[in-house]
């Protein structure tokens, strides 16, 4: 019996130990094992579907499962991490973005957990991504940290950061993607002191290389206390409105107000940032109105799941699979220009295959070979980059 923990979090040791997973799997293997069974099985990671009808999706996690795998007799081929995604190619065969071969009962228990890792991975950082995309160059800052457990903030921050997020609140977070967390001052600091008090203290006491950002909505109206602000500090960066949305109306016209206000004042370099309570819709009309970043927190680190499953497909080198899927060994083959993936049978690799005029390539790519690391991971601003460099060539 596991040794229970006040916030109830597994640790990295239980979760390499199989420790996670649904136990059905641990009694296959056993029966398995009792039964002196062993079975060389080629098993994919596929999705029916998307949340919400997306037309694609970012895969993520990879890192996690390749780590999770290591040491364990297995091959492990995928997608690269951040690779931009559709359920299935332009003739209904499903895309596998991972693909695991070995005896089965020396990875079965690991099936919940790498599902677990990749599902929630992918579905923060595809609404990062799509976030990132409707705000174009504005800044996109991960605030939904405080909506989850605490365990895997810096996964979730992790995750939105490779999505395109541009930074993180979390200190964790912040700490595991290799950046500085982001992030200006809570309502608390404001009732506690004052709003110019706290503004001042805040200018007085933090590092000159912090920026500053004056939250501006505790008491009184936006636009008014935008200028005060700006009259207040020297050298503010911005002012941020996280409007109750009880009193907000026309929230894009608030914003529009307080940038006008704000310029025909002088302070043009003061920019204007918004949060609470924002999704992918919400974007481009603050945009247009003058909003330059967006604190979104509960939209990402809520994130509807991509519900990939895993399933057999050949068993012994032989094509077999459930109903409802498609058995045999598989490659993907990707367009560089339009992105889009086609599948085909191992019988059919050595014939070619063109999108846009030019030849598809295979894209998936062996990551451990026998349980060992053959693989570079890229750390996540380069993932990051991975990922926004096809979000400028998608349609949301």
């Amino acid at each position: 019996m596991l040794e229970m923990r006040d916030f109830h979090t597994a640790s990295d040791n239980e979760i390499r130990a199989g420790q996670t997973t649904d136990v059905y799997f641990r009694r296959t293997v056993e029966i398995l094992k009792k039964k002196n069974i062993k079975k060389e099985v080629l098993a994919e990671f596929t999705t029916a579907s998307l949340p919400s009808g997306y037309p694609w999706a970012v895969f993520a996690g990879l890192e996690y499962v390749v780590k999770l795998l290591e040491g364990i007799p297995v091959n492990l081929y995928a997608l690269p991490e951040g690779t931009i995604f559709s359920p299935s190619d332009s003739e209904g065969v499903p895309v596998p973005v991972m693909i695991l071969e070995g005896d089965y009962k020396e990875f079965a228990e690991f099936e919940t957990p790498a599902l677990g890792f990749i599902c929630q991975a992918s579905g923060i950082a595809t609404k990062a991504a799509r976030i990132k995309k409707a705000a174009e160059d504005a800044t996109v800052l991960s605030f939904g940290v405080r909506r989850m457990h605490p365990g895997i903030s810096p996964f979730i921050d992790r995750n939105a950061y490779v999505g395109g997020c541009d930074g993180v609140s979390s200190i964790l977070g912040a700490d595991a993607i290799g950046i500085r967390p982001t992030g200006t001052m809570p309502h608390a600091l404001m009732l506690i002191m004052g709003e110019e008090e706290a503004w001042k203290a805040f200018d007085e006491v933090m590092p000159q290389d912090i920026p500053r950002i004056a939250l501006i909505d505790t008491f009184g109206d936006e636009k008014f206390e935008s200028i005060k602000a700006a009259s207040t500090i020297k050298d503010l960066l911005g002012v941020r409105l996280d409007t109750p949305s009880s009193r907000r109306g026309n929230f894009a016209r608030i914003v529009r107000e307080v940038r006008w206000e704000l310029d025909v004042r002088g302070f043009t370099k003061v920019k204007v940032y918004v949060s609470g309570g924002l999704d992918e819709d919400d974007i481009p009309s603050l945009k247009e109105a003058g909003a330059y970043g967006f604190g979104v927190g509960t939209t990402i680190s809520n994130a509807p799941t991509i519900d990939f499953a895993m399933d057999i497909v050949e068993i012994e080198g032989k094509p077999l699979a459930k109903k409802g899927k498609f058995s045999s060994r598989k490659h993907v083959l990707r367009c560089g220009e339009c992105l889009s993936l086609k599948v085909i049978p191992e019988s059919r690799t050595n014939e070619s295959f063109y999108c846009c005029g030019k030849k598809m390539h295979s894209y998936l790519k062996k990551y451990l070979d026998n349980g060992k690391i053959v693989a570079d991971l890229p750390n996540p601003g380069e993932i990051r980059r991975f990922v926004l460099d096809q979000v400028q060539r998608v349609s949301l």
